[in-house]
């Protein structure tokens, strides 16, 4: 399905708001939220605060994670109707770790333009101030709240190539740096909070110096840790235990097989013949 973005049909506006001061919203932004029909906000309390500001009288919906579902009758009808929406969260882009997915994904089903403006988000000026990452990166979101299955989140990113970038709460950023000690190591990161705030701060150190700094720290958190640096060493494996490693996470055979020859540095066709030979081996032993 083609979207042509401004055929002056009904549209869905993803708006971006400011995550700390309220300059930094764009003109376009204002522009649109003074045009629209109706405005959906994740917290109306908070955007009235920013409407006020730039004197925009709108009607204002409440749209968030527990309504949003109940809301896309709302938007389609508004939609059928022609009138044009607005979305906003609380702070920095909608969809992004905030309401508005749903609403994005009904509106497209239902065949009406979605368009997302560009504008403040916490993600970019944290990596770029965290001294960490100058091309690509891995933005993961908030870890999961519980301390088992975040293990089980940062074990799948423990080889990721790229920095890693996440969302927390405060009052669990020392159990988080705890289990990224614990998985990933002492890395290198960087907790950048109050993002455009007065009060923006940026801490960088490797993670077992930070832990023990963090216990009062408060405000919207953006961590972002260093990629994996460590040269493995195969050496005390064979190439059938090696292959094993990433077969029994359930990648194909062809694929652990290129893996395995790249990490070791061998032909392709040295790893396969091992791979064959074994398959034979235990086809005579069953």
């Amino acid at each position: 399905m083609k979207q042509k973005s401004y055929d002056n049909t009904p549209t869905l506006y993803i708006i971006p708001t400011p995550i700390g001061n309220l300059e930094d919203i764009t003109l376009r932004a204002l522009k649109t939220l003074k045009e629209v029909d109706v405005i959906f906000a994740e917290d109306t309390r908070t955007t009235n605060i920013l409407l006020k500001h730039y004197d925009i009288n709108k009607r204002l919906l409440s749209c968030h994670l527990y309504n949003e579902e109940k809301m896309i009758t709302k938007e389609i009808e508004y939609l059928k109707k022609g009138k044009n929406i607005a979305v906003v969260s609380d702070a920095g882009t909608p969809v992004i770790s905030d309401p508005g997915y749903i609403l994005v994904n009904s509106a497209i089903k239902e065949g009406y333009n979605v368009v997302c403006l560009p504008g403040p988000t916490a993600i970019i000026p944290a990596v770029v101030m965290s001294g960490l990452a100058g091309g690509p990166f891995t933005f993961y979101g908030f870890l999961n709240s519980k301390d088992s299955k975040r293990k089980k989140e940062l074990e799948l990113l423990k080889n990721n190539k790229y920095p890693l970038v996440f969302y927390e709460a405060p009052h669990r950023l020392a159990k988080t740096l705890d289990n990224i000690l614990e998985v990933l190591g002492n890395r290198k990161i960087a907790i950048i909070r109050e993002i455009s705030k007065k009060y923006e701060e940026v801490i960088r150190d490797n993670v077992e110096n930070i832990i023990n700094t963090v216990e009062n720290i408060k405000g919207e958190i953006v961590l972002v840790v260093e990629e994996e640096t460590e040269t493995k060493n195969y050496d005390d494996l064979s190439i059938i235990d090696h292959l094993n490693l990433y077969i029994e996470d359930g990648i194909s055979s062809k694929e652990a097989i290129k893996k395995v020859a790249k990490e070791r540095k061998i032909p392709k066709n040295e790893v396969y013949q091992e791979y064959i030979k074994n398959e034979a081996i235990n086809k005579v032993g069953n």
